[in-house]
């Protein structure tokens, strides 16, 4: 019963929450919302999204050895795939200004009393499990094309990659596999996590509504992916510090856009 709750709502029904048309203009709409958010609340901000930048530094330098080198473009482009669970307590953040209620950056652990905290979390580990897969396809490209040995060195791994018919094979087949990851988990969170803590629906029905609302907008959820990855690189030059203001500033935004994607109930 606990299993089934957790995939379905309160009342063991799978509502289906209607889906909005959204506009191109509805995403600026909602990137200049969570700007407005993060000046607003900058310093719970900070204390919150610190620890991503941070991650990303150590992550890079346990993958800075030569075994590791392969990862490491995986492991930064991957890092995007569960962004949308990372942000959550952002999501708590502009839930509750949004209402007038008065916030403190301690408000975006209340997440944590959420009656649909095991769905959040369901549908988390579902984005780990496509960020997972993506670094095993990601490993095993390259063992498949380079062979189980290592590159020696970082010049050997550039040189490898940049001039040798297997090193662009590499690279055109990586990015191909790279989209076909971003889109699942674009579509799997552009909404769920943020409808989750809206409403109890359960996870089965967050996943769908956010599937059905990026089919219902093609064009407008493949922009905000092209935004959310430009801004992603940008903020990971250099070292991962602009990530301090582009994570929490996505992360407003995404609930905004959650806003606009989502008829209320």
């Amino acid at each position: 019963m606990t299993a089934f709750h957790i995939l379905a709502d309160a009342q063991g029904a799978v509502p289906k929450p209607k889906v909005n048309r959204i506009a191109l203009g509805d995403l600026a709409d909602a990137l200049r919302a969570g700007i407005e958010d993060f000046v607003a609340m900058p310093s719970h901000i900070i204390f919150i999204v610190i620890m991503y930048p941070l991650i990303g530094v150590v992550l890079a330098a346990w993958t800075s050895t030569a075994s590791a080198l392969p990862l490491i473009f995986p492991l930064a482009s991957g890092f995007a795939l569960i962004g949308p669970f990372a942000a959550i307590g952002l999501y708590e953040i502009s839930r509750r200004r949004e209402v007038g209620i008065v916030t403190r950056w301690q408000d975006a652990l209340e997440v944590r009393k959420s009656p649909a905290l095991p769905a959040i979390a369901w549908v988390g580990a579902v984005m780990v499990a496509i960020f997972i897969a993506w670094m095993l396809v990601a490993q095993g490209l390259y063992v498949w094309l380079f062979g189980p040995v290592p590159p020696g060195s970082i010049t050997e791994f550039a040189t490898n990659v940049f001039y040798t018919s297997e090193g662009w094979t590499l690279i055109v087949l990586g990015n191909l596999a790279g989209f076909v990851f971003a889109v699942a988990a674009l579509c799997t969170g552009i909404v769920s996590f943020p409808l989750l803590l809206d409403r109890d629906v359960g996870a089965w029905a967050a996943i769908s509504t956010s599937w059905r609302a990026a089919a219902a907008n093609p064009v407008e959820v493949a922009a905000w992916g092209l935004v959310v990855a430009a801004l992603l690189v940008i903020g990971s030059i250099p070292v991962f510090a602009g990530l301090i203001i582009v994570l929490p500033v996505l992360g407003h935004a995404t609930w905004h856009l959650y806003r606009k994607l989502v008829a209320p109930e």
